[in-house]
């Protein structure tokens, strides 16, 4: 099995919206404020065309099996670097998991980061969504901040 990563295309957009919602599925569980129904995330043809995100995608065979994003963003005033690239929409096919596919989106969202002079990536995950911390802690990523909420 061959896997390759690019850059998604206005084309992927049917694929993309499902795996959109294969995402929000996912992490419902870990959000009680999400609303019920349809809802999305992202616009995902503003990201694909913007000169400022990175939409890889993963290929097996010609068919899409997973996404991300890296966008950049202005950072704090008072923190060292002036931007940094926000990693999103994380998703690889149940059948694909285990198999090294969110490695490879990484390895190519950062690459993309790199030429746009970025030396700093960050994502937000779920603090209960254990097998997406394990798989990021295992990319190299380190816990930084924690965001706490409460209900009033």
């Amino acid at each position: 099995m061959t896997i390759i990563t690019r850059l998604a295309t206005p084309s992927d957009i049917d694929t993309l919206l499902a795996f959109e919602k294969g995402i929000i599925a996912a992490e419902r569980p870990y959000d009680t404020t999400l609303r019920e129904g349809e809802i999305h995330y992202y616009d995902l043809l503003e990201l694909i065309q913007s000169p400022d995100v990175g939409v890889i995608v993963a290929v097996v065979n010609e068919q899409l099996v997973g996404s991300g994003y890296a966008k950049i963003t202005e950072a704090k005033p008072y923190l060292k670097h002036t931007h940094y690239a926000h990693l999103g929409f994380m998703y690889v096919e149940p059948s694909y998991r285990g198999k090294g596919v969110n490695q490879m989106i990484l390895d190519a969202l950062i690459a993309w980061a790199k030429t746009k002079h970025i030396n700093e990536v960050r994502l937000e995950v779920y603090n209960d969504n254990l097998p997406a911390k394990n798989a990021y802690t295992k990319a190299g990523f380190v816990p930084n901040l924690l965001e706490m909420r409460k209900e009033i």
